[in-house]
């Protein structure tokens, strides 16, 4: 029975580390190449190419450039054969459903138990979507409950980015640096953000972010 091929995908190398760390330990789990961003990634994808293909990328959402959710889009639009399991330190209730909506075969949290992580990655290998338990709450509640969204709920992904990026202390420029876009183009988004929630500036915008949970307060 051949192994399983995975690629890492985070900006932090520490953190990398320790997820290759965690599945080397699993006898059936070889990890064949780690990237810090979207265009590492492109360039390790291509080197492998078709003929070394991988079975699962475990990939960060927070990232600079394209983020995690992002790359999940480009996946999809692609068709790429790779199954993706987001491993994100943000919690299941603010970033699972968008990410498995976006392509992703799975979701996990950096804190949690690292066997939570081995069993994710071959679950995902097998073609199947890997949940936890807190996830298939909030999946079977959007399907029975009310529909009441929350406003943050109905902003685009790079908005949604933006506003976490803003409540975390980060100036326009900074964020415009960090994803690769202009000083304007990130202050449309924040200009957006700012009249999808009904808010007036970064204060507010930063105190939002952490009621709901988006930030760490």
């Amino acid at each position: 029975m051949k192994n399983i091929r995975v690629i890492l995908c985070d900006d932090h190398a520490l953190i990398r580390r320790g997820i290759r760390d965690t599945l080397s330990d699993a006898s059936d789990i070889e990890v064949v190449g780690e990237a810090g961003d979207y265009s590492e990634l492109r360039e390790l994808l291509r080197k492998l190419g078709p003929e070394n293909p991988c079975d699962v990328l475990v990939l960060d959402i927070n990232m600079p450039g394209r983020s995690g959710l992002d790359v999940l889009h480009v996946l999809k639009d692609e068709a790429a054969p790779i199954r993706t399991l987001i491993v994100s330190m943000y919690p299941e209730d603010q970033y699972a459903i968008r990410a498995l909506r976006a392509g992703a075969y799975g979701y996990v949290n950096k804190g949690g138990d690292p066997a939570v992580l081995v069993q994710a990655v071959r679950t995902v290998a097998q073609g199947r979507k890997y949940v936890t338990p807190e996830i298939a709450q909030m999946l079977v509640e959007s399907l029975t409950a009310p529909v009441t969204e929350q406003a943050h709920q109905k902003l685009s992904d790079r908005e949604l980015q933006t506003l976490v990026m803003i409540a975390s202390g980060k100036r326009l420029s900074d964020i415009a640096e960090e994803l690769m876009l202009s000083p304007k183009t990130v202050s449309v988004y924040r200009a957006r953000v700012l009249e999808k929630l009904g808010l007036a500036n970064n204060s507010e915008l930063t105190v939002y972010a952490i009621r709901n949970g988006l930030v760490a307060s």
